[in-house]
């Protein structure tokens, strides 16, 4: 067991950054993304001793991680809506102007449906079409032409 342990936690130390930017991309509040880190990393343990190795390590974490996201986006929808208390202070703003076209980029693609935000996630990672389609279970093709359909509805999208 302890063998299982640390090959785990190694796996999870070299794809750490990844998890991240899939927790990232499906909130922007960090405790939210802290939880769905954990999350993550609990179904990842669940799942990790029958990983058959068919697919790459970075693959499967990837398919894991997004589904866990889509999940959990999902149940958060359904879920009534609460009211977050705050201090209106925001220590690490930043108003340059690449800062606000980031800000403005993540609220136009949180916008989006789960399955389309998984598949920017992954084009914005540079991984390749059929590496993608691998992990969202679609063909290269088809993450093509929905890639294309993504980014006329980003640009079409207001800024607000």
């Amino acid at each position: 067991m302890k063998d299982l342990e640390q090959r785990f936690a190694r796996t999870v130390a070299e794809h750490k950054s990844t998890i991240y930017t899939v927790c990232y991309m499906f909130s922007s509040d960090a405790d939210e993304v802290e939880d769905l880190f954990q999350e993550v990393l609990v179904n990842l343990w669940r799942g990790f001793k029958g990983f058959e190795q068919r697919s790459t390590a970075r693959t499967w974490i990837y398919r894991v991680a997004l589904n866990t996201c889509i999940s959990a986006d999902r149940k958060k929808r359904r879920a009534p809506a609460s009211v977050r208390l705050s201090m209106d202070i925001n220590l690490f703003e930043d108003n340059d102007d690449n800062t606000r076209q980031v800000a403005m980029l993540h609220r136009r693609i949180a916008r989006l449906q789960p399955f389309d935000r998984a598949i920017v996630l992954l084009w914005l990672e540079s991984l390749p079409y059929d590496e993608i389609g691998q992990i969202v279970g679609i063909s290269a093709k088809n993450v093509g032409v929905r890639l294309y359909r993504i980014k006329e509805q980003l640009k079409s999208m207001s800024n607000d």
